[in-house]
């Protein structure tokens, strides 16, 4: 895989926003956020235990589909009829901006103040690459620092690597935004056109298909945008009447049976189709999860209401860009206890057919992906509560006064 062989890699993009549509708030979906958000995490943590090593885990990267596929369900639920003026082109840029960029550029921030770390400390360059170098460059950065490292601008994954589809995403935000303030209620016409030429093109010039970030990331942003987007254009009035009688009536039995199927279909193609040409129906697999869970019927999305799930789906931006970060101060820690007790903690592993340094079989293994788990979600609690949130109100004031 090619994100896999990089520890800063592949996917989350997480859907930056809030499950809200027309004031109706998707709680089952926030929760599916966060889960898709740590399933990526995983996916990106080197450790020769059975779990990294597993054919699911192993192509879990493809959950940042999931994301790309609800991005475009809530923003065009959200936004789809309120794009008709300059002006609130204008205020829905800045609003989508505020939303993503101040915690990419800490996130870029804490990545260079290690690299300046290791500059001034030789005995932390390890037997990597020199201090910005590689993957962590000042060219790369600039590409960063303009959100252009999923854009085709980078011939590697760079910096925090998963960032590159949070530089898809706004991407494809302001092309949502041109189209529909252009074509207006005929908007969905374009987005068919995208939905149906994307995987045709990904099929055609990509060797790597679904598996694809810096390189054609935007076009595959766009396939799973455009599939959430018209089904929220043609399906959400059907949605929120389905739901408000099944409030009156309670989760039914053939709504928890139909969830039961979708999360053993969602996993069985995971695991089969990542890391072949069948990849390329993941957004398609994941749209229809998207609506079946948008009707939050049966007794799974009870459980995904949970408190502990909820607060999972707030932090999924967060866990999603932090997530590199923690992890790869992991492995360093762990290689300074390994220096000093001889441990066994880390070592050169193979991750799923490819050389990586990582966290060995057995109890350290597992104990390590825990430890992971939890740190995460700790730091992202973090960066949700002091800079996620400040800033999302600030940028909400600033567009109130265009």
């Amino acid at each position: 895989m090619t994100q896999a062989a990089f520890l800063n890699p592949s996917d989350a993009v997480v859907s930056t926003h809030a499950g809200t549509i027309a004031g109706e708030r998707f709680q089952v979906l926030d929760s599916w956020r966060g889960i898709c958000a740590l399933l990526v995490a995983l996916f990106h943590f080197p450790t020769a235990s059975a779990i990294s090593q597993s054919a699911f885990i192993g192509s879990s990267y493809l959950f940042v589909d999931f994301f790309f596929v609800l991005s475009g369900f809530v923003i065009a639920g959200s936004y789809a009829d309120r794009l008709g003026q300059p002006a609130e082109v204008a205020r829905f840029a800045l609003v989508r901006f505020g939303r993503i960029y101040p915690l990419h550029l800490i996130m870029l921030a804490a990545f260079a103040g290690f690299e300046l770390l290791r500059l001034m400390l030789p005995q932390l360059h390890g037997t990597g690459a020199a201090p910005f170098t590689g993957g962590f460059d000042l060219k790369s950065l600039l590409a960063n620092l303009l959100l252009l490292q999923g854009m085709g601008f980078e011939d590697h994954l760079t910096w925090n690597a998963p960032s590159w589809s949070i530089s898809a995403e706004f991407f494809a935000y302001l092309l949502f935004a041109g189209v529909v303030f252009i074509a207006g209620a005929r908007a969905w016409i374009w987005l068919v056109a995208a939905a149906i030429t994307a995987p045709l093109f990904l099929l055609g010039f990509s060797i790597h298909h679904m598996d694809v970030s810096y390189d054609f990331g935007f076009i595959r942003c766009l396939y799973g945008f455009s599939l959430g987007a018209l089904l929220a254009w043609f399906q959400h009035d059907s949605i929120a009447g389905a739901r408000q009688l099944l409030a009156r009536s309670g989760p039914r039995l053939s709504w928890t049976l139909a969830e039961i199927v979708m999360v053993a279909v969602i996993v069985l193609f995971v695991s089969l189709a990542g890391s072949n040409d069948f990849g390329i129906a993941a957004p398609l697999v994941f749209a229809l999860a998207l609506f079946l869970f948008a009707h939050e019927g049966g007794w799974i999305s009870a459980l995904l209401r949970a408190p502990f799930m909820l607060t999972l789906g707030a932090l999924s931006y967060s866990i999603y860009m932090v997530h590199i970060f923690v992890q790869a101060r992991l492995i360093n820690v762990a290689g300074l206890v390994e220096h000093k007790l001889g441990l066994g903690l880390v070592g050169d592993i193979m991750l799923r057919g490819s050389p990586a340094t990582g966290f060995g079989t057995g109890w350290a293994g597992t104990v390590a992906i825990v430890v992971m788990l939890v740190a995460t979600i700790a730091a992202s609690w973090i960066t949700w509560r002091f800079i996620e949130i400040p800033a999302m109100t600030r940028f909400r004031r600033l567009s109130k006064r265009i």
